[in-house]
């Protein structure tokens, strides 16, 4: 929202008084004086004039959760337990998902109630890598990683999916590496050459590792040089 409508909001307050305010600088935005009505402030941002809150910064919640086998990605289900039921949501309020899995695929899942940083996490032009480790049912063909690196043709999306990196590190195990998520692409993937998956493991996401330490179904907040390696380029 704009700094001059976040002050106007208040009883009283024009739109034209608060921008007499900001150009008298006596409005701050988490501490810092501003004078420019147009600029964006978040929701998380505290913003006082003369001393007083005007608006008090929600709090912004950053989770990472190992997401177990069996539990769905999803907020609410009437029928199958969620990655929600794991959480203590009464601390965390306003949680959404910030990249699925499957109910069967397991491993790094990430939560939050900013929707500007997960945006910027999944959104299909932000490129950062989402790194898996597939089990298939069947051996690797030889070709599969350069039918990878080149990309897989998706009839009914009329694409070709964007290069990905394949790195066999048994006959039916191998890390792979995406630029982007499609509905059950790395299924369409090997079906695609012949192949199926028959478990699937998110390890990273961005810079975002999984943290080890932590069981199926176990979660942690992320760290602050977490958090700022979503915004980085």
């Amino acid at each position: 929202m704009k700094l001059s409508r976040i002050l106007s909001n208040q009883n009283g307050v024009s739109r034209k008084q608060a921008n007499g305010l900001l150009a008298a600088g006596l409005v701050q935005v988490d501490g810092t004086p501003c004078s420019e009505p147009a600029q964006e402030v978040s929701r998380f941002s505290t913003v006082t004039c003369q001393g007083h809150i005007v608006q008090a910064g929600a709090v912004a919640h950053y989770l990472m959760l190992y997401k177990p086998a069996g539990i769905l990605s999803a907020t609410t289900d009437t029928t199958h337990s969620t990655v929600m039921d794991l959480i203590d949501t009464s601390h965390y309020p306003e949680l959404h998902i910030a990249g699925r899995l499957d109910r069967a695929s397991t491993g790094l899942m990430l939560l939050t109630n900013d929707g500007q940083w997960s945006r910027t996490l999944t959104e299909p032009d932000s490129e950062k890598p989402k790194v898996y480790r597939v089990t298939t049912a069947y051996e690797f063909s030889p070709d599969t990683v350069d039918r990878f690196a080149a990309g897989i043709w998706f009839e009914y999306e009329q694409l070709t999916t964007r290069p990905a990196t394949l790195e066999p590190l048994s006959g039916r195990v191998a890390k792979l590496t995406l630029y982007e998520g499609r509905y059950h692409q790395i299924k369409r993937m090997f079906h695609a050459v012949g192949n199926r998956v028959v478990a699937l493991h998110r390890e990273q996401i961005g810079d975002i590792e999984l943290d080890h330490t932590l069981a199926p179904g176990d979660y942690r907040t992320l760290t602050q040089q977490e958090i700022d390696s979503v915004n980085q380029v």
